[in-house]
């Protein structure tokens, strides 16, 4: 499967994937169900028989009272018990299409429904497997549509698409196969009629497609609208932007009612051309039939048989027009899905031949490393040793935010990361926590490539604080635990070691206290404190905190810098924080600049030297 562009950039950009790679995309969802989808196209058979006998039986109930000639098995038989036959018969066929076209319907909208749930699955899995990069391009209104009303549509297409076409198709095969078998004339005429009706259905169809996607786009930028005011509704009640958003939203909104009704337009002239393509085929049955009736070629019953056939054939074909449009639907929303399938996992885990081989080469370097050492080796811990060797990075190509990085942290130190806004100081910790990859170099733990460490493995290294702590609805423990077995006891001794156990408790449930969306019944500060008890119960080797204590009052702060001090005993620690005189007792401060190391050393040596770091501290102290 080719790699397809950017989520974001895909508007009104040509289909990559042809229609049957779509379809055998779905294909490979439907075999899941392999036994209810025989069982539904196996019923096809009695339900296309049934419907092609009906006119034929109304056409020998005609011929029947006209006294003109008739199947063998109704010859001599008197007219009564011929038209009772003829109505058993006829009643027969009605229930089995009733009763089996309702089995039918339920199997194939359960089909379609099994297909939604699995693909919904799967996309949400392969989402959330994608790097922040990935989110950083596309808008979350974008996203959640497809998530949404794009995998809806999917289930259109075998609910009442695919297994509704093949039984459109095969139902128009077998009215054909009988009015051959009956009169070849008049069955030629009505399916050479069918071909340029055919052709001109294909076409408007097919702009039905362009302007379904275009309409899906739009409304992908509605939502994404949407999200963006409701998110941002603060702010923009704040700053009086509800009239000037509104008017934003309404462009917005008129250009999506613009792109459906093109798709209203190519729909409507499809139902249209059909209706009268099936008159004109009546005619044409009655003028050329009336013709055959004059010259004795056929009887009233079978110019009868063939006025319905007239009206049976081009049913299924309507039929097969309106399902093709949810068709066409169903492929513009599985193509836009498939362009988030497409999109490439930038971070994986290795494999397990990787695993093994950077646990030799770690193994050997151990064993390098301890040759080297002299007898006085005191046996120190190497369980948080960071390396940055030769880091090159760039969000945007050659638009480099780091370059040549080269330091190391050794185990238990704590360092800080000091600079200007944009030196770097952030992109530094999502390297570490590989929410993006280097573009080029390497960053070692314990001497080990973290691209040869499992995710879940690298999170338990690295514990993370940061200002703007995310909080999930569920209840307070839940999102300490953080789906992990965590029981109540550790729970609560993460939340005593943390100094966030009494203000825990104050909540109305304590640890049951149950949490809105994003944590809006609590304050920044009681946010920023359970992402303390978070990183805690996870008893990390390298903590990181990221401007952890900003949100904090100033009681509250000397509570958790207490309980900092205590947990970043024995661990490795990365400290960011523009108020300088909160990390004077560091033991090394880093100091960056458009990306590069320019300073390195304590907080006096680094005073000594007059650098950037020195300016710095002495504009806040001057601030301040």
């Amino acid at each position: 499967m080719t790699i397809s562009s950017p989520v974001a950039d895909t508007k009104n950009q040509p289909r990559r994937e042809t229609d049957w790679r779509l379809f055998m995309r779905l294909a490979s969802y439907a075999t899941r169900s392999k036994r209810l989808l025989i069982i539904s196209i196996a019923l096809l058979v009695p339900l296309a028989v049934s419907g092609a006998l009906q006119p034929i039986l109304i056409g020998q109930a005609i011929s029947v009272i006209r006294s003109e000639p008739t199947y063998q098995f109704l010859q001599g038989v008197p007219l009564s018990a011929a038209l009772n036959i003829l109505t058993v018969l006829l009643m027969l066929t009605i229930a089995v299409r009733l009763s089996l076209q309702s089995v039918q319907g339920y199997l194939v909208t359960k089909v379609g429904q099994i297909i939604t749930t699995d693909i919904r699955n799967d996309l949400f899995a392969h989402v959330t497997s994608l790097a922040v990069r990935f989110f950083d391009r596309t808008p979350v209104g974008k996203l959640m549509t497809r998530l949404t009303s794009d995998v809806e549509a999917l289930g259109e297409v075998f609910s009442s698409g695919a297994i509704g076409i093949v039984s459109d198709l095969f139902s128009i095969l077998v009215i054909a196969i009988f009015m051959f078998t009956m009169q070849w004339q008049l069955a030629l005429m009505l399916v050479l009629m069918m071909i340029p009706i055919s052709a001109l259905i294909v076409y408007f169809q097919n702009q039905f497609r362009i302007a379904n996607y275009d309409t899906r786009e739009e409304l992908s930028d509605l939502n994404a609208q949407l999200q963006e005011n409701l998110t941002g509704i603060g702010v923009v009640q704040l700053f009086r932007r509800e009239r000037f958003n509104s008017e934003l939203f309404s462009v917005t909104n008129k250009r999506y009612i613009k792109a459906v009704d093109t798709t209203i337009f190519y729909d409507s002239a499809v139902s249209a051309t059909l209706e009268w393509i099936a008159l004109v085929a009546i005619a044409a049955v009655l003028w050329m039939g009336g013709q055959s009736l004059l010259q004795g070629t056929i009887n009233f019953g079978t110019l009868s048989a063939f006025i319905l056939f007239a009206q049976r054939l081009f049913d299924p074909l309507r039929q097969f027009a309106e399902k093709f449009t949810a068709i066409q639907a169903g492929f513009t929303a599985v193509e836009r899905i498939s362009d988030i399938l497409n999109e490439p996992i930038e971070i994986k885990d290795p494999t397990r031949e990787e695993q093994a081989e950077g646990k030799r080469q770690q193994k050997a370097e151990r064993i390098k490393r301890e040759a080297g050492r002299n007898q006085d080796y005191s046996g120190e811990s190497e369980s948080g040793e960071i390396q940055f060797d030769n880091v090159w990075f760039a969000y945007k190509e050659n638009e480099y935010v780091l370059e040549n990085l080269n330091f190391t942290i050794k185990s238990g130190e704590k360092v800080a990361l000091v600079g200007p806004t944009g030196a770097g100081k952030s992109s530094i910790i999502r390297l570490l926590c590989r929410l993006y990859e280097p573009t080029r170099g390497r960053i070692l733990i314990n001497h080990v490539d973290i691209r040869d460490l499992p995710q879940a493995e690298l999170r338990k290294h690295v514990g993370v604080i940061i200002q703007d702590g995310f909080l999930f609805a569920g209840d307070v423990k839940s999102n300490i635990s953080l789906g992990e077995n965590y029981s109540i006891e550790e729970i609560q001794a993460a939340a005593e070691k943390t100094n966030v156990a009494r203000l825990i408790e104050e909540l109305p449930q304590g640890y049951d206290t149950q949490l809105r969306e994003r944590g809006t019944n609590l304050s920044g500060g009681q946010k920023q404190l359970l992402a303390f008890a978070r990183a805690a119960i996870r008893n990390p080797s390298i903590l990181v905190l990221d401007e952890a204590t900003a949100s904090l009052d100033v009681g509250t702060e000397a509570l958790i810098q207490e309980a900092l001090e205590r947990l970043m005993v024995g661990r490795t620690a990365i400290i960011i924080a523009h108020r300088l005189s909160t990390i004077r007792n560091v033991d090394r401060i880093l100091v960056l600049k458009r990306g590069q190391l320019v300073e390195s050393g304590s907080h006096e040596e680094l005073l000594q030297q007059e650098g950037l770091y020195a300016s710095l501290y002495k504009l806040q102290m001057l601030g301040s």
